[in-house]
């Protein structure tokens, strides 16, 4: 058992421990407007973005949460900044300017050049603006796009289809494809968060039941890597409940019913899930890209298709 002077001196330890706590804090509060960049350090930046950056170029936050730069960057460059997003292909653009922060708390170079140069080299030295760090690396991973659905929503055809092929059109009104039913039950290009990660992609939430929300496109090359990606958005992915079930997401040849991806979401999959086939050589096709659970609830899916220059060694 403590003895009574040790207890007696214990608010003394304690009130110690909170004056250093406290020292420590305005020290870094102290310290901490020479690790972040000025206005013209950001448009410095900006300049060099301008000046040297080429269409299809993008930006990649590292830190991921230094979203400030967001602020300063040329509209005309796409910015990339979430929870792992260092770990990202980003496989539609040919070049990644990294712009970093270095010297912030707990920036670690290591850890990021061990996840993002995995595939990617430098194309010059890194320029330093101040506490900005900007560099631009060639990407390996990249893979050029000849056709993404998302961006030929509004020439589809979109449809409820009953198991037995009978479909219930849903028009178009020049924003999105409104099916009857639900206002939830429609095809559009949205913005929406999957596991963190912002993406454009295809609302098609599941019409509930055997029935599938289809959309249909024609024109879709062939000899390509035919690639569906997709998930559950926001925090609806995460629960377990037994009263939910899998949703599936799926693409079909429209002219012979063949099954070319198949994508099961069950609950509590979070992310986004891929699924890639290569077609082989021959005229474009059309096909039906879908989505079906039993139980809508919580299923609010947005998806993406899109054919790919077919990836060289890499499984999909």
């Amino acid at each position: 058992m403590p003895s009574p002077k040790a207890l007696r001196a214990l608010p003394l330890v304690e009130l110690g421990a909170l004056l250093l706590v406290a020292l420590l804090c305005l020290v870094f509060q102290l310290r901490l407007p020479g690790r972040l960049p000025t206005d013209a350090d950001e448009r410095a930046m900006a300049d060099v973005l301008a000046r040297d950056a080429r269409p299809g170029d993008a930006v990649l936050l590292f830190p991921w949460w230094t979203e400030r730069a967001r602020l300063f960057v040329p509209p005309s460059v796409p910015v990339y900044g979430w929870l792992e997003s260092d770990r990202a292909d980003l496989s539609a653009h040919p070049r990644i300017w990294v712009l970093g922060q270095p010297d912030l708390p707990r920036s670690d170079v290591g850890a990021f050049e061990a996840a993002f140069l995995p595939g990617r080299k430098p194309l010059g030295p890194e320029a330093r603006l101040g506490p900005l760090s900007l560099r631009l690396y060639e990407n390996g991973r990249y893979r050029p796009r000849h056709w993404v659905a998302s961006e030929s929503a509004s020439a589809a055809r979109v449809y409820l289809e009953q198991p037995d092929g009978s479909r219930q059109d849903c028009p178009f009104d020049g924003r999105a494809h409104r099916c009857p039913g639900p206002p939830y039950l429609y095809v559009a290009p949205e913005w929406h968060e999957i596991f963190y990660e912002p993406r454009h992609c295809l609302w098609m939430h599941a019409p509930g039941g055997p029935q599938r929300l289809v959309a249909e496109f024609a024109n879709v090359p062939s000899g390509m890597g035919l690639r569906l990606e997709g998930g559950i958005i926001f925090e609806f992915a995460h629960p377990k409940d037994p009263r939910l079930s899998t949703a599936y997401l799926g693409v079909d040849d429209a002219a012979t019913g063949e099954r070319l991806l198949d994508v099961p979401i069950p609950p509590g999959r979070e992310g986004v899930q891929k699924a890639e086939v290569v077609l082989p050589p021959g005229p474009p096709r059309t096909v039906k890209v879908w989505v079906q659970a039993d139980n809508a609830e919580s299923r609010q899916v947005c998806l993406d298709v899109m054919a790919l220059e077919p990836a060289v060694g890499v499984k999909p």
